[in-house]
């Protein structure tokens, strides 16, 4: 076949040198393991004919679902793509989470053309709920292609790759945010040195991270990323790991070049994900594509078995916590009604507010009244009666000096009684702490925004005890699951589970003498058993100021729980 037919797409001007074709012009090998080595020392990088054909064939060759569309599909779909053309002002799919088309030194026509087949592909995988990686996947494939209908077929053969155990792109915002916690365990466990200079210098790692795909599929240079794809569609998922651990190596040589040192001055996260982009994008002038892969593949004990392990690890921990969807925050309105809702503490408006802040799954919820000390009395057992079997409650308190703040709790207080007569902790990274007056203001989990305070090693002689008074705050830890030796612990994932980690994971106990909110160097709240008197303080759960007169008296105390609007 001739070469200009599977270059029709591309700018050859934007080429450079890979425009000039050289080297071999067939491949004859059938030895897997010889011809990774090939991949990746380059055997077919300076020709592009041939590297289309390598393509087609590897391609070709992934394991698919039984009704995968094929080119046949796009052009019944599509008609006559030569008296239809196509437009860039077709706007992508919802899936791709907003991530921009790469000109990968594609015609300006072509880059509409990569938004038709994107739109076309959106409309026969109907189960695609988030995948950001696919327009620099179609982007790159259309430069080795013929023309969109072989793209289009190019595209949904790795999409629908059904091999055991093997994966070519995340579709899911489950997969995908698993495999930003995954990037994490990995950078912690094979980089170090630039994993604790994100950590020193971002005040979000995970933000930081949830990029890493993007680094590698979206922000290299073409003549990067095309040598990256090489070996990506014979080895697979972990190449693009592999890749993204040698930019986060790269990335902090460069800063400590250009510091004469590590940088430890923290910023917004905001900042770090720019300047690491901005490195990545200009890394031709540092860095080759043979030392990158050269670097990814120096890395020792990195396997697809680890990889698969944390992976289902970190998926494991989100859909503990529901987290399978990506959770946009849309303006939710709660619709109370004036006639029906009663407070004595908030008033309609501040409930609204409240509102805003809690977990999107219930905001469609109606507030609901459960416990009152004007009309239960202050009494600690009435309160647990009351309570008892709802999930999750709402905690807000006034005091006699005016303030009001509380707490979104996660979990039923019949938790409590898993910790015999001790005061033990429970509860999940959804808890937060709040205040309305004289301020408004909510303190979640400190691990949200700094993931590094998750400690996963568990400190000898820990209990799971919570500090009250009387007893030794020194022994207020929660205690670490067993796990077998050599088990990975999975970095970054306690921002959705309940990790049991000393001091930063302490959100709520009871027992028969009292209530507490927060724990780790004090407490954000504690209540005592006849509901009258309190304290407030900070505490290293939520890192956050006391949120009143540090010793109060409970003017009025209510608990609001989550009645089904649905149900209702």
């Amino acid at each position: 076949m001739a070469e200009e037919d599977y270059g029709s797409f591309v700018d050859w001007n934007q080429m450079g040198d890979l425009a000039k074709s050289s080297g071999p012009t067939k491949v004859d090998c059938k030895d897997l393991k010889e011809f990774k080595q090939m991949a990746r020392q380059g055997y077919w990088a300076k020709n592009h004919n041939l590297r289309a054909q390598v393509y087609q064939q590897l391609i070709k060759n992934i394991p698919c679902r039984t009704v995968t569309p094929d080119a046949e599909v796009y052009r019944d779909l599509m008609g006559n793509a030569a008296t239809k053309k196509p437009s860039s002002h077709i706007p992508l799919p919802e899936f791709v989470d907003g991530s921009p088309l790469p000109q990968y030194c594609l015609k300006a026509e072509a880059v509409a053309s990569a938004h038709q087949i994107i739109n076309c592909i959106a409309g026969q995988f109907p189960d695609i709920s988030h995948c950001p990686s696919l327009p620099a996947v179609t982007s790159l494939l259309l430069h080795f292609s013929i023309d969109e209908a072989q793209c289009f077929e190019h595209v949904s053969r790795i999409l629908a790759c059904n091999e055991p155990g093997k994966r070519l792109l995340d579709q899911t915002f489950l997969a995908h945010e698993s495999s930003c916690m995954t990037f994490g365990d990995l950078a912690n466990k094979y980089c170090e040195a630039a994993h604790k200079l994100i950590v020193a210098t971002a005040q979000d790692v995970l933000e930081v991270y949830s990029d890493w795909q993007r680094w590698v599929l979206g922000d290299l240079p073409f003549s990067h990323m095309v040598r990256v794809l090489d070996v990506y569609l014979v080895e697979g998922y972990k190449v693009l790991f592999r890749v993204a651990i040698a930019l986060l190596k790269f990335y902090r040589k460069h800063k400590a070049g250009a510091q004469g040192g590590p940088g430890n001055q923290q910023q917004d996260s905001g900042k770090v994900r720019a300047d690491i982009q901005a490195f990545i994008t200009g890394i031709a002038s540092t860095v080759t594509p043979d030392k990158l892969l050269e670097k990814a593949f120096s890395i020792r004990m990195f396997s697809r078995k680890e990889i698969t392990l944390l992976q289902l690890t970190n998926e494991k921990s989100l859909q503990q916590k529901g987290i399978t969807v990506k959770q946009k925050r849309r303006n939710v309105q709660l619709a109370l009604n004036p006639d029906t809702f009663s407070s004595e503490i908030v008033s309609a408006k501040e409930m609204r507010d409240i509102w805003s802040w809690i977990p999107e799954r219930f905001a469609l919820c109606q507030p609901q009244l459960l416990f009152t000390t004007s009309t239960h009395g202050c009494s600690l057992n009435r309160f647990y009666s009351h309570c008892e079997g709802y999930e999750p409650t709402l905690l807000i308190i006034r005091t006699t000096d005016g303030d009001v703040c509380g707490a979104f709790l996660s979990t039923d207080w019949e938790e409590r009684k898993r910790g015999g007569n001790k005061l033990s902790f429970f509860g999940t990274g959804e808890c937060f702490v709040f205040r309305l007056k004289p301020e408004m203001e909510r303190y979640e989990w400190v691990v949200i925004s700094h993931p590094e305070l998750a400690s996963s090693i568990k400190t000898e002689g820990q209990e799971d005890t919570a500090s009250s008074e009387g007893q030794n705050s020194d022994n207020n830890g929660l205690q670490q699951p067993e796990r077998p030796a050599g088990d990975l612990s999975p970095f970054l994932s306690a921002r959705h589970f309940n990790l049991n980690s000393r001091n930063t994971s302490m959100f709520m106990a009871g027992n028969f003498d009292s209530i507490i909110v927060g724990g780790g160097d004090g407490n954000a709240l504690y209540i005592d058993s006849e509901l009258n008197h309190g304290r407030a303080g900070s505490c290293a759960t939520f890192d956050n100021p006391p949120l009143c007169a540090e010793s109060f008296q409970v003017s009025l105390l209510e608990v609001w729980g989550f009645q089904d609007a649905m149900a209702a």
